[in-house]
């Protein structure tokens, strides 16, 4: 729990500087969206993974789906590649540097 919180002031902290940010605290990386229409919730096949699980915005509410997750990747990164070549991902849009896909959940 004391994790969780501490993650949230840095969060909180990481929303007040003017420039783009990527911190390193102990093993984690937090990375912050590049715009406002991807709620990135956490690595998907790992904590350290590229591809976040995806929550509900204004723009991504018409892909969700209860029998998938919604994955966000860099686009054109390996960890891109790597999701489409491992599961039956299917690209439903990009924006702001992420493509977003639907992966089935098994």
């Amino acid at each position: 729990m004391k994790q969780i919180l501490g993650v949230g002031i840095l969060l909180a902290l990481v929303g007040c500087q003017d420039m783009p940010l990527e911190t390193e605290a102990a093993d984690t990386v937090i990375k912050s969206p590049t715009n406002d229409n991807l709620r990135l919730v956490g690595g998907y096949r790992s904590t350290d993974d590229d591809c976040q699980l995806t929550g509900e915005t204004s723009f991504t509410v018409n892909f969700l789906d209860d029998a998938a997750d919604l994955v966000s990747c860099p686009t054109g990164s390996d960890a891109a590649q790597s999701l489409v070549e491992i599961y039956p991902a299917r690209e439903v849009a990009q924006t702001g540097g992420y493509t977003v896909y639907t992966v089935p959940r098994r």
